[in-house]
């Protein structure tokens, strides 16, 4: 029986060590590299497009959610203290506070560039059951018992803050089963962790790409599901999958156009979902929360919080986003909050706009694949070091 999830890894990991010199290492699990390295250059509030215009108060109660989880911090203390000062409707009190705690940086690439790609995402509500039947068949999981997870850092401080998951075989340490491997039911500690039942497979993997939802019931009633944990393998996108293999143009490749080819190839559905070997667990959301909750630990706000790479932007920041509407020309200058990250969500300039729930939210975000830029308000006294 496993007691200690980190413990039986070290050991495991120890044990072969000192057995062996030359074998290759017992890790399987591919180890995230170092911090990207991109550029923060400091700005005036000038540079950010539409920045006198922009509805303040819309985003306020982001910036609420975000001292939620940050007002303790030194930094913070002060800043999350003069927003409790500031009126919910007062635009140029909030404005006046922005540029008094905070100093716009322009994000830039490692590369020197300065725009990268914005998409969305949303809540989408999946019909379900608490039980298996021949029209709900599919099921979603909660975190299974045998997953171990580690901070590479306890073994090796070179990798300190780098976790990866795998599970014990024998002696073993190896990977985590893929997608693949558990839509086969080659994974015994999945069988008891079925939350719910689902009746649409591809809505189900749009639903561990947005990390969150609610399922309706039969008997009308939803339950609120959030992000649990993953099963440590990358993301890797099915849209580009298909487009490499001839069947979907790049203007089709959205979540309606993958959804449209699903349909007219259910015969080889299951083959390209496990082109995606990543695989995400679930957890049900308490009745008393509005939103799904971001990797910040608090609420997400529709059309206000993004997900970024935090292993580049602070979580919990306010973002200025200059970018367009999806699927259009139309500017989208707006300030946001870095509020939840996701596996896609890799790179300096890049984000992922939460829309919220509902059919509208779904059209949204399945069509935005825009190209943007970025600038980052740090605390005043919580600058970045700059390159």
């Amino acid at each position: 029986m496993i007691r200690s999830k980190s413990i039986w890894l070290i050991l495991a990991l120890s044990v072969w060590l000192a057995a062996c010199q030359t074998p290759p290492p017992p890790i399987e699990v591919k180890i995230p590299v170092g911090k990207p390295s991109p550029d923060f250059m400091v700005s005036k509030w000038a540079m950010l497009p539409d920045w006198t215009m922009q509805d303040l108060a819309a985003s306020w109660p982001a910036m609420q959610q975000s001292c939620r989880a940050l007002k303790f911090k030194p930094v913070w203390l002060p800043i999350c203290a003069a927003a409790t000062k500031v009126g919910a409707d007062d635009v140029a009190a909030q404005r006046s506070f922005y540029e008094t705690w905070f100093t716009p940086y322009q994000v830039f690439n490692p590369d020197g560039t300065d725009t990268g790609l914005i998409t969305g995402y949303y809540e989408p509500l999946l019909k379900g059951s608490r039980t298996r039947s021949k029209r709900f068949a599919y099921p979603i999981y909660s975190p299974p018992d045998d997953m171990l997870e580690v901070d590479m850092g306890d073994l090796y401080p070179q990798f300190r803050g780098q976790r990866v998951r795998g599970r014990l075989e024998g002696k073993r340490v190896v990977p985590y089963f893929n997608r693949a491997e558990i839509d086969a039911g080659l994974d015994p500690a999945l069988k008891g962790h079925e939350l719910f039942w689902v009746e649409n497979p591809v809505e189900l993997f749009f639903l561990q790409i947005q990390g969150s939802g609610r399922i309706e019931l039969e008997d009308g009633t939803r339950v609120m599901i959030g992000y649990a944990d993953q099963n440590g393998h990358g993301y890797a996108s099915i849209g580009k999958k298909l487009i490499e293999m001839g069947e979907l143009k790049p203007e089709e490749a959205s979540m309606q156009g993958i959804k449209n080819w699903a349909e007219k190839n259910p015969e080889r559905l299951f083959v390209l979902l496990g082109q995606n070997p990543s695989y995400v667990f679930f957890r049900v959301l308490p009745d008393s929360i509005s939103a799904p909750l971001g990797a910040l630990g608090v609420p997400l706000t529709n059309e206000y919080s993004i997900a970024v790479d935090q292993r580049t932007i602070p979580l919990g920041v306010p973002v200025f986003l200059a970018t367009t509407q999806p699927n259009s020309t139309e500017p989208l200058n707006r300030l946001v909050f870095a509020q939840d990250t996701g596996g896609a969500i890799k790179g300096a300039v890049r984000a992922d706009f939460f829309w919220g729930f509902g059919d509208y939210a779904a059209v949204r975000a399945g069509s935005m694949k825009q190209s943007g830029k970025m600038w980052v308000l740090f605390p005043r006294g919580g600058e970045p070091v700059l390159n």
